[in-house]
């Protein structure tokens, strides 16, 4: 079996792609004095206090040290004033479904162990694009209108497979969406309109909808395919309750750009 490729995903993580940065970029004055005519030297005002903190962190220069961030490498460098920008459905993982993860996560170790598990779980609709600072709200407002008339709907993800970024520096473990598909096609079919609006990549053809659970650098198919993928899938299948622990509703939409965080609730 070949490995699926990743969804919705670059060659950095999506904490990674947080640290994109906004900055205000330098603008040639218009009708400065000829130097024969000096203006003369005029008092400045204080600057408030929240002025002045209002871009701490952002006139840094971009740094791409790929130890920091356990080996990724990034498909977009950094770039002042440039977000990165990700769509996606989150999942907010309940105690079962965690318990189920400290069961598949040292199966999976014992053939990768570099393995490790995802910090927090959601279902791509988009890949991840580059948004100027200024486009984020208009593109945020166009999602929500596109949103507006979606309702909730039910899911499950109980199919283990595994993934690989598009330039395969990366591997996942995941659970693949079984039911719900349609809707999750409907929901790209809007997102991809407002990529489109904005001159941005849309999502992939055929998508693979699923839930990363854990990721490792490098392409370890290899490893996590055959023997390895079957173990995972018995565990699944055969964890108590799993058909209740797997079967999600989907209530919202949300977008991430650099650090701010956008919801939009489905009805």
């Amino acid at each position: 079996m070949s490995a699926a490729p990743l969804v919705g995903y670059s060659s950095s993580s999506s904490e990674d792609e947080d640290e994109a940065k906004a900055g205000a970029q330098a603008r040639p004055g218009a009708g400065s004095c000829p130097r024969a005519q000096s203006p003369l030297p005029s008092q400045r005002l204080p600057v408030p206090d929240s002025v002045l903190h209002m871009f701490l962190g952002t006139e840094e220069g971009p740094e791409d040290d790929s130890a920091k961030h356990g080996g990724r490498v990034r498909t977009f460098p950094h770039e002042r004033g440039n977000w990165a920008t990700h769509v996606y459905v989150p999942y907010e993982a309940k105690e079962e479904f965690l318990d189920m993860l400290d069961m598949l996560l040292p199966r999976a170790q014992t053939y990768v162990p570099r393995l490790v598990r995802m910090e927090a779980f959601h279902l791509s609709l988009s890949q991840s694009v580059v948004l100027r600072h200024h486009w984020i709200l208009p593109f945020v407002q166009a999602l929500k209108d596109r949103m507006a008339s979606f309702q909730g709907f039910f899911f499950i993800a109980n199919r283990v497979k595994i993934y690989t970024n598009q330039e395969k520096t990366r591997t996942f473990v995941g659970l693949e969406v079984t039911s719900g598909h349609a809707q999750f096609l409907d929901l790209v079919s809007e997102v991809d309109r407002v990529m489109e609006e904005f001159d941005l990549t849309t999502f992939y053809q055929d998508p693979s909808f699923h839930i990363s659970l854990a990721w490792c650098v490098g392409d370890a198919r290899l490893q996590l395919e055959g023997q390895c993928l079957r173990e995972l899938q018995t565990i699944v299948d055969e964890f108590e309750d799993s058909e209740m622990v797997l079967r999600v509703h989907a209530e919202q939409v949300r977008c991430k750009s650099g650090h701010k965080f956008f919801s939009m609730p489905l009805k």
